[in-house]
């Protein structure tokens, strides 16, 4: 289970593009903090991510399910047969 009920996705991510990057920074205004995008990149247009609901990431992106626990401060980077997890908090 997500820990809230809105993650900011980008589009990209339904796209078959696989290096999937995901940040948890720390919840605010009913959302669980997550930011996930597609690529090596974000991007600084307004609607590079939008907001789902996490009830449609299985359909979304089912590549970053394993990783919904991660508290916030944490990151990942996934790909086909690869992940990690880093610890953004640590100096």
């Amino acid at each position: 289970m997500w820990p809230a009920p809105e993650a900011g996705h980008c589009l990209q991510c339904q796209d078959s593009l696989r290096l999937i990057n995901g940040v948890r920074l720390e919840p605010e205004n009913g959302t669980g903090g997550w930011y996930i995008w597609a690529g090596e990149e974000t991007s600084d247009d307004v609607d590079f991510f939008v907001p789902l609901h996490t009830s449609h990431i299985d359909n979304w992106c089912a590549l970053v399910i394993p990783y919904r626990g991660l508290s916030p401060g944490w990151r990942f980077l996934i790909a086909e047969g690869y992940g990690d997890v880093v610890d953004q908090r640590a100096p």
